[in-house]
């Protein structure tokens, strides 16, 4: 899978971003380092003023590429997913079935590993900023038309993914689109109850969500 994915571009929707971030060496500073501060202080408080002091740039020129810290965040979302995607396809392609649904719910609910083909990206960092930040670039008021706007198509696309292979093992399962939207919602809340409140989940150390995940997927289809 390395030498395939050695000159992968991930695709993020046009319409998220004014300027197409890898298109230069601002672009790149300018995900790179967002993704660091967020992690450091949080999206609430993150600011394209305070963003611009890091890199060194004036607070305009970030406009140029985003014109909100909510885009920027859609923006990274859904790179996040389109990562994951690449992933989920690449390793699962030539399972069988049962074998595939267990190795996707690992694909996606996994303790993230950095991917040295994306400098710019920590792909660790990114994934903490999903687990505690996430849910707020589809939390607005915003969303149905967003949605309309194809936003969040590729975090569709994965719930579509997961959706099908769970269809394949049981045709007659009268609930696959939600429990395969629970998979990717549910791992990154059982993730950050492990790392916050840790009296309602039984993830740990050695329970991980990913075991949860595939114990919940796996007895439900079973019955």
């Amino acid at each position: 899978m390395d030498s395939l994915l050695s000159n992968l571009k991930i695709s993020v929707p046009e319409k998220i971003y004014v300027k197409d971030p890898e298109s230069s060496d601002l672009g790149r500073r300018i995900v790179e380092h967002s993704i660091l501060l967020i992690n450091d202080i949080g999206f609430d408080s993150f600011t394209f003023k305070k963003l611009g002091a890091l890199i060194g740039s004036n607070e305009s020129s970030i406009y140029r590429y985003f014109e909100s810290k909510h885009k920027l965040l859609l923006y990274l979302s859904s790179w996040y997913w389109a990562w994951i995607e690449y992933q989920l396809v690449f390793e699962t392609h030539s399972l069988e079935a049962t074998h595939k649904i267990e190795k996707a719910i690992e694909i996606v609910t996994r303790t993230i590993k950095e991917d040295s083909k994306f400098s710019h990206i920590n792909e660790v960092v990114l994934n903490k900023i999903m687990v505690n930040e996430n849910s707020k670039s589809f939390l607005t008021k915003e969303v149905d038309q967003e949605n309309k706007d194809g936003y969040f198509i590729i975090y569709k696309r994965i719930v579509h993914r997961l959706r099908d292979m769970i269809i394949a093992i049981k045709p007659n399962y009268k609930f696959p689109s939600s429990l395969a939207s629970t998979i990717l919602e549910g791992s990154l809340h059982q993730h950050f109850l492990k790392d916050h409140f840790i009296s309602i989940t039984d993830c740990n150390a050695t329970l991980s969500p990913t075991l949860f995940m595939k114990n919940l997927v796996l007895n439900t289809l079973k019955s």
